[in-house]
């Protein structure tokens, strides 16, 4: 990740830093290291979102690291609490995109931004040199495809477009299709943004990655579900119902710098098992950043300017 990538998480982390890990942070540095110490560091972390196990997990991780290692001081700490923030964040695997296209598929709830962070998605891969095609494959709201058509048009990508309520595996096999046809290394598509039931999501994904293969047998298939920051620990109920029923494989966590508290993302990782690729910082097309688990945690823990 260059410079400006970090920039803009430790940018759109202040209101965290400020906030509820700004306490945690002051309650390292303000005191020493003893099991009062501990057991007001697993309040914080509660407060902060992680949730009361990852919490739980995190100070027993700490308290490990600072005995093996002989630490003394709330600075020791804080770094070694840095590392391990860092350490459950880390993914060993970048996203597959080497299909021909690849195809990102988008899921969540409406009102999340998934289709503002298709446009953003859209945006950092044409800035990365990649042909990018949107299909707007969430018909059952008829100002999805309006919306995802401004988007795209800000954006500077095409888009495919099926009538309102038209099948959305269709939709998008017509988009890859074409994709194939035309040399597009990648495909982005937006899908239903409700979660009716297991059953019936779990069908139309199927069905949409049927579709894909189907019209290029050579295409790869990355799922990312999004998440809003500001909903907490809401978000690792949304997070477990779709893992159930879509097989997501990455998340987007919008919404980053609307909130004090972020330490959802790490309750996603460790609860659902599942990278976080993207975080949304800011309003902008170019806000929306690929994930760095050493910048996350060093613009949670670091000290504000």
């Amino acid at each position: 990740m260059g410079f400006f990538g970090k920039k803009k998480i430790t940018d759109g982390l202040s209101k965290s830093r400020v906030g509820f890990w700004g306490n945690i942070a002051n309650t390292l540095l303000g005191s020493e290291i003893d099991d009062d110490t501990y057991e007001d560091l697993e309040e914080q972390l509660v407060l902060a979102d992680t949730g009361a196990d990852v919490a739980v997990q995190l100070v027993d991780s700490l308290r490990d690291r600072v005995k093996k290692n002989h630490l003394r001081t709330g600075p020791q700490a804080l770094d070694a609490l840095k590392d391990l923030v860092a350490e459950e964040l880390e993914c060993d695997h970048e996203m597959d995109l080497s299909g021909k296209p690849a195809v990102i598929l988008v899921i969540g709830v409406n009102g999340v931004g998934k289709t503002t962070s298709i446009a953003k998605l859209s945006n950092y891969y044409k800035e990365q040199g990649k042909r990018v095609m949107l299909a707007a494959g969430d018909t059952f709201r008829a100002a999805a495809g309006e919306q995802l058509d401004i988007w795209a048009e800000r954006a500077g990508v095409p888009i495919i477009r099926g009538a309102d309520g038209a099948d959305p595996a269709a939709v998008i096999f017509d988009a890859v299709q074409s994709a194939s046809a035309k040399g597009v290394d990648l495909v982005i598509c937006d899908t239903a943004g409700r979660l009716h039931n297991k059953k019936n999501l779990m069908d139309e994904l199927s069905k949409i990655s049927r579709s894909v293969k189907k019209a290029a047998p050579e295409a790869s298939v990355e799922t990312l579900l999004v998440l809003d920051a500001i909903t907490g620990q809401n978000a690792i109920r949304q997070a477990q119902e779709f893992i159930a029923a879509a097989g997501a494989t990455g998340v987007i966590l919008t919404k980053l710098d609307g909130t004090a508290k972020g330490g959802c993302v790490v309750a996603v990782k460790q609860k659902m098992g599942l990278p976080v690729r993207f975080v949304g910082v800011g309003e902008g097309i170019d806000d929306l950043v690929p994930f760095s688990a050493q910048a996350f945690a060093d613009g949670l823990l670091g000290k504000e300017d």
